[in-house]
């Protein structure tokens, strides 16, 4: 293929792998991170959305004339809107006034038809979820031919993972003791998690959530403000032997560390990145001085700057 018949969704992964500077463990550990920050649209998902529009085009779910229908806080709707711009797809959101400004826009301004659910004044709760779900449900049952990427359900998105884990492994040379993310749909951890034991079963996999709301460590559903993750109840794609353990921080340590980042770091991004690096600073207190944890920098910060 010629580079002028590249597209923009060939820009997609191979994304640099940072040591943080000032924000280091105590024992001299190294704590990693993934800038996925630099995929298209400022955000892993363009991973996931990539890998669900063409595996579904490759079965024949979604034809050449079909649309796209998806529930999203965000992130992959913003993933998907760049995705089926560059391939001529009509695309369905169903989203809520809870997510950032800043993703409902960029949403809309890459094509997306937009279909708003209300929340419980801003907060991201079970019902919530539920209630987008099943808004997409029934655009999907009304509209011929779509094709329902349905992320909490969707298989097709590990693959995406697998190859964010061997680039991980290629740019660590092999050296990482321990692998930190937070759980949305629980693919990234599924996926990158599962990818890293098959190279060495000895790696650390930790899932982060939201302490206001740990249903995954056997806790109580509740509301928080951590964009993007802690669903509100077990995601179909969790498995309990995918981590080690279950780290939980709360919405306020999160959006402290995503600060600490951006003034310590030069790194800005989203509150679920402040999530992993506390998570990773706890991990990397239990480990061997000299040992490597890698975490994700899930997005860029610029989707969140209307919420201060």
């Amino acid at each position: 293929m010629h580079a002028s018949q590249r597209t923009i969704l060939d820009t997609i992964g191979h994304t640099s792998l940072l040591a943080l500077r000032s924000i280091c463990p105590a024992n001299g550990a190294r704590i990693l991170v993934k800038l996925e920050s630099e995929n298209p649209t400022g955000s892993m998902k363009d991973r996931m959305a990539l890998a669900m529009i063409e595996a579904a085009e490759m079965d024949g779910r979604l034809a050449a004339t079909g649309s796209v229908v998806e529930y999203t806080g965000g992130s992959t709707g913003v993933s998907l809107s760049l995705v089926c711009a560059v391939k001529g797809y009509p695309l369905h959101i169903v989203t809520s006034d809870a997510f950032a400004r800043e993703k409902l826009d960029h949403m809309t301004i890459l094509g997306a038809k937009l279909h708003i659910v209300p929340s419980d004044s801003g907060r991201m709760t079970e019902k919530l979820t539920r209630d987008m779900i099943e808004a997409a449900r029934v655009i999907a049952a009304e509209i011929p031919g779509s094709f329902w990427t349905d992320q909490m359900n969707n298989r097709d998105q590990l693959a995406a993972y697998h190859t964010m884990a061997a680039e991980i492994w290629d740019q660590t040379n092999g050296r990482i003791d321990g692998f930190v993310q937070s759980v949305g749909t629980a693919a990234s951890l599924r996926g990158t998690g599962e990818a890293l034991r098959r190279y060495n079963d000895k790696i650390r996999i930790i899932a982060v959530e939201p302490a206001e709301s740990s249903v995954l460590s056997g806790g109580e559903t509740g509301a928080h403000k951590i964009d993007g993750i802690g669903a509100g109840y077990i995601v179909p794609l969790w498995q309990d032997d995918i981590a080690h353990s279950i780290e939980q921080v709360s919405t306020e340590e999160a959006i402290a560390m995503a600060k600490r980042l951006a003034r310590e770091e030069g790194l800005f991004a989203g509150t679920s990145t402040g999530a992993n690096v506390v998570a990773a600073l706890r991990l990397a207190d239990t480990l061997v001085p000299g040992a490597t944890v890698v975490t994700v920098m899930c997005d860029t910060g610029m989707k969140y700057l209307s919420r201060k």
